[in-house]
């Protein structure tokens, strides 16, 4: 059976590569692309793909009545995601949402809406499977020693600082460490120079041209360090993680948060 979907955000970087990756994956249709930019012009003819043409809209709830989708891939804004995941909700569709900037508090409203709506969210701060194992990987690390710092990079248009990928990784690491004082009493000579915290890591978050999505994770101990990093060299790199999200969106219960929920160690 053929999953119908809507891109929102379609014009933007993930969003375009969402619509080539439903374009040549098996099972999975794009019937409607969402986006402020380009609206009434044909995404396909955009982006040099051959097939159907689709208009862009500039109205997500519209879209949804006119089309009758399955799902919904987000990749927006953080400013809009809340509003466009209870659009969907709130239309008995169910959702795969890759916009960063969503908080715990974020995840309870929409648990809420889901509930009334028995429909089903996955979210996820990074879709590169190779990113996933590099935040495992590190949780598994992190029982054996107990400092660490992580350093995200990312290009200089990403608005959300740190990255979803770097908390969550933190996260995971403060599940296993015990909290700590530190034992060094530091002078910040400059204001973030030793960069935020997320329980006992902190996060430092580099912001360039020419790069993706990069993340290190260092760790210490006596007389050793260990460094896992992962890099996203292009966005297509993120796509089988997509593909994976709305293939098990059936198998879900209510809201997900991880694309680590859904792989199998």
């Amino acid at each position: 059976m053929t999953k119908r979907v809507i891109v929102n955000g379609a014009r933007g970087k993930m969003g375009q590569e969402v619509v080539k990756l439903l374009e040549r994956a098996d099972g999975l249709k794009l019937v409607s692309a969402v986006d402020e930019v380009d609206v009434g012009e044909d995404i396909h003819e955009l982006l040099g793909i051959s097939a159907s043409t689709i208009e862009i809209k500039s109205d997500l709830a519209k879209a949804i009545s006119e089309t009758n989708p399955d799902a919904i891939v987000d990749f927006t804004t953080p400013q809009v995601v809340m509003e466009n995941i209870k659009t969907g909700i709130e239309n008995g569709v169910d959702m795969v949402v890759g916009t960063t900037g969503i908080t715990e508090v974020d995840i309870n409203k929409i648990e809420n809406w889901t509930d009334k709506n028995e429909t089903r969210v996955i979210i996820a701060p990074n879709f590169a499977i190779g990113a996933i194992l590099m935040m495992k990987f590190s949780q598994m690390a992190a029982k054996y020693l107990d400092q660490a710092e992580i350093i995200e990079l990312h290009h200089d248009q990403k608005l959300d600082a740190p990255s979803g990928t770097a908390i969550k990784t933190a996260e995971l690491i403060n599940k296993i460490q015990e909290d700590k004082e530190k034992e060094v009493e530091e002078i910040e000579k400059l204001r973030g120079a030793r960069g935020g915290e997320e329980g006992n890591i902190n996060i430092h978050s580099v912001r360039l041209s020419g790069l993706v999505a990069h993340q290190e994770v260092l760790f210490g101990g006596v007389g050793q360090t260990l460094k896992i990093r992962h890099d996203s060299i292009n966005r297509r790199s993120f796509m089988p993680g997509v593909k994976l999200a709305l293939e098990k969106l059936n198998e879900v219960d209510n809201v997900v948060y991880g694309l680590e929920n859904l792989m199998e160690f």
